[in-house]
């Protein structure tokens, strides 16, 4: 997420009330997560375990709980709570704003689209030309769908990350202050869910068909032109390459990849990346013919048993 205009980084720590390492003036543009943070961003840490991490990526500004060696051409921002100061930054700069209308007024809704009773159209969203928006869509804030882009009835794009810090009060969410982006030509069926991202986007590619009830997290990035089958659950930070079949009842855990042309059989449970251009099954996925070949050896087990039982007779 970049800032409306660059920010000094005696700013950011005012707005925080925290204390920094660095210069007055040193020039802040954004904040982001780990995975997809760029020289001038804000990173937050608040384990040891994640330090070198945190401190080695391109972010330029670390937010962190203790005060530690600052690298060349870094600042710190000192915090005695870094999640809670991230949240406080993400509400500064992306504050809730409610809509007091089923399509906000600074909506922009392309030509020779046609939206249908009941959809809510949030803040900022740019929807492009030739679409179908069907019953009771929601679109929430800040969204970017692009051109001939189909939604079905009920489904839901831009709704809060599922992530959450354990406190001992109970679970703490990390605010929401990304985006869902849609490109040209992507159909999502009915009842989808597509999670915004926490300070990036989550993005559809082009060409991309979905199936009813898919579950998409944030920032999990779906290439060009994949199919994706029915009640398919992908959690946060996934990449999924170009041209990736998935069928049925799969589900993928967190922050791996699916290399280009992979095709993922169904009912099976990713759990790590996967390569290109092959075929997967099982839980956890596995190439298939091999999956399928100690399944079939599995089965023979009873009889084997019962042979080797008779030998030893």
């Amino acid at each position: 997420m970049k800032f409306p205009r660059a920010h000094t980084l005696k700013e950011i720590a005012g707005i925080i009330s925290c204390e920094f390492v660095g210069a007055t003036d040193f020039q802040v543009l954004g904040m982001n997560e780990i995975h997809v943070v760029e020289p001038g961003d804000i990173v937050f840490v608040d384990h040891p375990k994640y330090y070198d991490k945190a401190l080695n990526s391109r972010a330029t500004v670390i937010l962190i709980n203790k005060k530690v060696e600052c690298p060349l051409g870094k600042a710190l921002l000192i915090s005695d709570d870094p999640f809670r100061d991230f949240n406080k930054l993400t509400e500064h700069f992306k504050p809730f704003k409610p809509s007091n209308n089923a399509i906000a007024s600074n909506a922009l809704i392309g030509e020779g689209t046609i939206v249908q009773p009941n959809c809510f159209i949030g803040n900022n969203v740019i929807i492009g030309k030739d679409c179908i928006i069907h019953s009771n869509v929601s679109i929430y804030d800040d969204t970017v769908i692009g051109n001939n882009v189909t939604i079905h009835a009920g489904s839901v794009l831009g709704a809060s990350a599922f992530y959450y810090k354990n406190r001992p009060e109970g679970f703490d969410q990390l605010l929401s202050g990304g985006r869902v982006v849609i490109e040209d030509n992507v159909d999502i069926g009915a009842l989808c869910t597509i999670d915004r991202g926490v300070t990036g986007d989550t993005t559809i590619g082009a060409g991309s068909k979905l199936d009813n009830q898919i579950q998409v997290g944030h920032d999990t990035i779906i290439g060009k032109k994949c199919l994706i089958a029915s009640q398919t659950g992908i959690a946060g930070c996934v990449v999924i390459e170009d041209e990736v079949t998935i069928w049925g009842q799969v589900g993928i855990t967190s922050g791996i990849t699916i290399g280009k042309k992979a095709i993922i059989l169904a009912q099976s449970g990713i759990s790590k990346s996967l390569k290109g251009n092959k075929t997967y099954f099982g839980s956890p996925a596995e190439d298939a013919r091999s999956k399928y070949k100690e399944i079939a050896s599995i089965k023979r087990i009873p009889e084997l048993s019962k042979q080797v039982k008779k030998l030893s007779e």
